[in-house]
């Protein structure tokens, strides 16, 4: 039995909302188990009182952090100071850092020198700085729009004459929301048709024959190059279905069972120039003055 990586799960209440706790514990479970579940907030705020009920419930531990000076957030440095103990401990093997504040950047990759696995979370609003630190970071807002998605389409359904039912109604509803969300222009988050170029590069760049290659490994590169990478933040649920989308790779199947999907790039250079050209950035194109000589005067 494979023995799973023990995580310590540091949450910064002042910049995360309770309603994610579930999908903060949920996602954590896909990369191990969480040991220390600990949460850092001034719990004498009336802001604060959202957390309480969830934290019963999710046996997360409250460490009460009091701010000493007016507009000074004290919470971020009893965090860190518990990371770095955490750390010494040698109990855990990675940490989830969850916050959109940039102040836990340093933290982060300090962690990571110290060969911890790093995983972020936070909203779509997280600085740069902090998602590129993580060796992975999730958009708590992506995760949950993903989980009513699937709720909603659990819930539909149609009657017998084909026409559509109030969940099917409703489910529609949460599909246009989350597409509207994840197509709106986020500042961070990688930009899709950065991801087509490194795909495009990381095939071409293969020295097999067939120069194809595994989508386990192809999903595996792309979040090591994006920590923010996940197919969930484009609309979909798994990693074959997001290479689907794009008519430049060719997926088939390899191997006695013919299970393990591979992806290589159609035989068509003009198709493959035309993607790249199209998701690179337009080029500003200089404009040369044009110089005129005067003729001499002949006298």
């Amino acid at each position: 039995m494979v023995e799973e990586k023990r995580f310590a799960v540091l949450i910064d209440a002042d910049n995360v909302s309770a309603k994610y706790i579930k999908n903060i514990l949920d996602e954590i479970t896909n990369y191990g188990v969480a040991t220390y579940k600990r949460i850092y907030a001034d719990w004498t705020k009336p802001n604060t009182s959202s957390w309480k009920d969830v934290l019963l419930e999710n046996s997360v531990t409250p460490i009460q952090q009091y701010g000493y000076t007016v507009g000074k957030n004290a919470t971020d440095s009893a965090m860190i100071i518990d990371a770095m103990d955490i750390l010494y401990s040698g109990n855990v093997d990675g940490f989830c850092i969850v916050s959109s504040d940039s102040d836990f950047t340093k933290l982060s990759s300090r962690l990571r020198e110290s060969g911890m696995l790093v995983v972020g979370m936070g909203e779509r609003k997280t600085p740069k700085p902090f998602i590129a630190s993580c060796n992975q970071f999730k958009y708590l807002d992506v995760l949950a729009e993903s989980e009513n998605q699937i709720a909603a389409d659990n819930s539909s359904g149609q009657r017998t004459d084909g026409s559509k039912t109030e969940g099917d109604s409703q489910a529609d509803k949460t599909s246009k929301a989350s597409k509207n969300s994840t197509d709106k222009n986020d500042k961070t988050m990688t930009d899709i048709n950065t991801i087509k170029m490194a795909i495009i590069k990381m095939v071409n760049e293969i020295d097999d024959e067939d120069q194809s290659m595994n989508i386990g490994e192809l999903g595996s590169r792309l979040v090591k190059r994006y920590p923010d990478f996940d197919v969930r933040n484009y609309g979909d649920t798994k990693l074959s279905k997001f290479l689907k989308k794009f008519d430049f790779l060719d997926m088939h199947t390899k191997g006695a069972e013919g299970t393990s999907l591979w992806v290589s790039l159609k035989h068509n250079p003009t198709e493959q120039e035309s993607h790249a050209e199209a998701a690179k950035p337009a080029k500003t194109q200089k404009v040369r003055k044009r110089t005129y000589n005067k003729k001499k005067k002949t006298q």
